[in-house]
C-alpha cells in the first residue's frame, strides 16, 4: 500500500519535462529569476486577494502584503503594533487604540478611525466566514478622536489584539461583504495585475508607504497545482519560492546547489473530521462509532510511510506548538477492536463519503488512498471526491452542496494560542449553525459557553485548569477520524534572504530581499 512514495519519486522524475511545458505554457511569470522580481508559486490557488472571502495559511503573505491589520502576529507568535501605534487593554472588556500618524492607504486617502470600524461589520456580514468565527464576539468601535477609539465586547477578550491582526482595513466608502477586488490597501505593495481565475497576480511596490520601503521590487504570484511542476521550476529558477511541500520533494531539493529548505513547528492541525450535521439515528451521530472508526486508521504508517516523519500524529484537539494546549489522547490502530465495536453498535455495511480539497495538505492524495484502504480492512467502504482549488467546496463544507461525511482539512493557529483555533473550531452554537458560521457543523453549547466563560477567567491558574479540561472535553466528542500536526516546509532559491518563516506559513513580503 505504501510504496507510492517510490511510485511518486518516479513520476516526478518521468514528468519532468510535461511539468516544465505545463508551467511554462501558462501566462505569468516565465523564464529565469528578473532582477528585482521574486516569483512565488503557490500550492492553492490565491482566488481573492481578500482575506474575508479567502484565507489559507500562504495567502496571508500576500494579502497583507495589500492590505494592513492593526497589529500582526511577530516571528515570536506576540502581537506588534502596524497601523495602530498604541493598543493597549484599559479595561476587562474594552482596548484604547489609537491609529499611528500619517498611515494612509495607497490613493493617498487616510485610514480613519470609520474604516475599522467598517471592516469589522464587514467582516461579520460574511456568510461561514472563517476570520469572525476566531472570535469569541466582534467588538464594537467607539470613537474618541480622529485617531483614537476604544475596541469593546460584552465579555473579556484577552487576547484582542492578537485576533484584529486578522481584520485587514480598507476605505470604508468602497467596503463590502462581497469580493473587494480594487487593490487598495496601505501595505507596502500595489496590485498592478490580476486574474483571480488563474490565481495569477503581479505586486508592485508601493512608491508612497507611509513605512520602510519594501526591499524588493515586484512580487509575482503564480498558481501551479501539481506538485513536480513547482519543484521543476524552483530547480530551474522560474520560481524563487514554493510552499506546502512534501516529504519526496523535500528530500529531491536538500542539498541542491542555489535551494535552500526552511522548516519550522507548525500550529497547524490537518484533521478528517467528522461531518456532524448528520441526523440523530445515524451512525456518525453517535460518538462511540465515529471512536471506533478511529481505531481503524494506522496513523504510525500513515506518518512513517506516506508523509515520511514530517508531520507527528495529533495527541490533542489541536496544535500542541500552541500556548494552552494540553495532551488530551492518542489515535489507537486496532483494527479487531473496530469491528467488534462497530458490530456491537449495530452498525453495519457502512459507507463513506470523503471529501477534500487538492492541496489541503502535502500529499493529500497519497494520505485518503491509503485510508480508504484501511477503512476497506474493517468492512467499511469509502468514496472519495476530491475538490480543485477555487470550487464549490465551501458549500459542501456548509451542508449547502451535498452530503459527505468526513472532511480532510486543515485549521491554523493564526493567533499561536490555543483559545482561539477552538473557537474556531468548536465554539459552535444553534445560532451560528442558522448561517452555517459553525465548523463542520460542530454544535455542543455546554463546550461553546465554557469557550466562552474561560476568557472571563480572572485566576490564571484556574483558566488553564478549565482550558485543559475543556480540550479532555472536546476529545471525548471524537471530532476526527485522525489527525496530524506538520511542519511548515518551504523551499526557495538561495538568492531569496531574509525570508523569516513563522509557525503558522507565513512571512513578510516587505522585509525580505533578493540578491542577484
Amino acid at each position: 500500500m505504501f510504496s507510492r512514495r517510490a511510485l511518486l519519486r518516479t513520476a516526478a522524475a518521468a514528468g519532468a519535462g510535461l511539468a516544465i511545458s505545463r508551467t511554462t505554457a501558462c501566462a505569468g511569470p516565465t523564464g529565469a529569476a528578473q532582477p528585482g522580481t521574486i516569483q512565488l508559486g503557490l500550492n492553492r490557488s490565491l482566488v481573492s486577494l481578500d482575506n474575508k472571502l479567502n484565507q489559507f495559511d500562504a495567502a496571508v503573505t500576500v494579502q497583507r502584503a495589500v492590505r494592513q491589520a492593526l497589529t500582526r502576529i511577530g516571528p515570536d507568535m506576540k502581537p506588534q503594533l502596524v497601523l495602530a501605534d498604541r493598543f493597549e487593554q484599559t479595561a476587562p472588556t474594552a482596548w484604547t487604540v489609537r491609529l499611528r500618524d500619517g498611515v494612509r492607504y495607497s490613493d493617498g486617502s487616510p485610514v480613519t478611525v470609520a474604516d475599522v470600524a467598517t471592516a469589522l461589520r464587514m467582516y461579520g456580514e460574511v456568510n461561514g466566514s472563517f476570520v469572525v468565527g476566531l472570535f469569541p464576539e466582534l467588538p464594537t468601535v467607539e470613537p474618541i478622536d480622529e485617531r483614537t477609539f476604544v475596541l469593546r465586547t460584552e465579555h473579556p477578550v484577552p487576547v484582542l489584539d492578537l485576533l484584529m491582526a486578522n481584520i485587514l482595513i480598507s476605505p470604508a466608502a468602497t467596503n463590502r461583504p462581497a469580493e473587494l477586488d480594487s487593490g487598495v490597501g496601505s501595505g507596502p505593495y500595489v496590485v498592478t495585475a490580476a486574474n483571480s481565475g488563474t490565481g495569477e497576480y503581479e505586486l508592485t511596490a508601493n512608491r508612497d508607504y507611509w513605512g520602510p520601503a519594501p526591499r524588493i521590487k515586484r512580487v509575482r504570484v503564480k498558481f501551479v497545482p501539481e506538485e513536480s511542476s513547482r519543484v521543476v521550476a524552483l530547480r530551474s529558477g522560474e520560481l524563487d519560492v514554493i510552499d506546502s511541500i512534501t516529504p519526496d520533494s523535500a528530500d529531491q531539493l536538500q542539498g541542491l546547489p542555489g535551494v535552500r529548505l526552511d522548516r519550522v513547528p507548525g500550529t497547524r492541525i490537518n484533521q478528517l473530521f467528522f461531518n456532524f450535521r448528520k441526523p440523530p439515528g445515524h451512525p456518525l451521530a453517535d460518538a462511540r462509532v465515529r471512536r471506533a472508526l478511529s481505531y481503524a486508521i494506522d496513523g504510525t504508517a500513515l506518518v512513517r510511510d506516506v508523509l515520511s516523519g514530517s508531520v507527528r500524529q495529533a495527541e490533542g484537539v489541536a496544535s500542541l506548538a500552541l500556548s494552552g494546549a494540553v495532551r488530551t489522547g492518542e489515535y489507537t490502530f486496532d483494527p479487531q477492536r473496530c469491528r467488534q465495536e462497530l458490530a456491537a453498535l449495530g452498525v453495519r455495511d457502512l459507507e463513506l463519503t470523503i471529501i477534500w480539497e487538492s492541496g489541503e495538505f502535502p500529499a493529500d492524495s497519497s494520505v485518503m488512498e491509503a485510508v480508504v484502504e484501511m477503512l476497506r480492512a474493517v468492512g467499511v467502504r469509502a468514496r472519495l471526491q476530491q475538490f480543485e482549488p477555487g470550487g464549490d467546496i465551501l458549500q459542501w463544507r456548509q451542508g449547502r452542496g451535498g452530503d459527505w461525511d468526513v472532511l480532510g482539512n486543515g485549521y491554523p493557529g493564526p493567533t499561536g494560542e490555543v483559545t482561539t483555533a477552538l473557537q474556531g473550531m468548536y465554539g459552535g452554537t444553534p445560532h451560528k449553525e442558522l448561517t452555517r458560521d459553525t465548523y463542520q457543523g460542530y454544535v455542543f453549547p455546554e463546550i461553546a459557553a465554557e469557550l466562552t466563560a474561560l476568557a472571563a477567567e480572572p485566576d490564571a491558574e484556574r483558566r488553564a485548569q478549565r482550558l485543559a479540561a475543556v480540550q479532555h472535553a472536546i476529545w471525548q466528542t471524537w471530532p476526527s477520524l485522525w489527525a496530524f500536526v506538520p511542519d511548515v516546509v518551504l523551499a526557495r532559491r538561495e538568492r531569496v534572504r531574509d525570508l523569516r518563516l513563522q509557525s503558522n506559513n507565513s512571512y513578510d513580503l516587505a522585509t525580505t530581499r533578493l540578491e542577484g
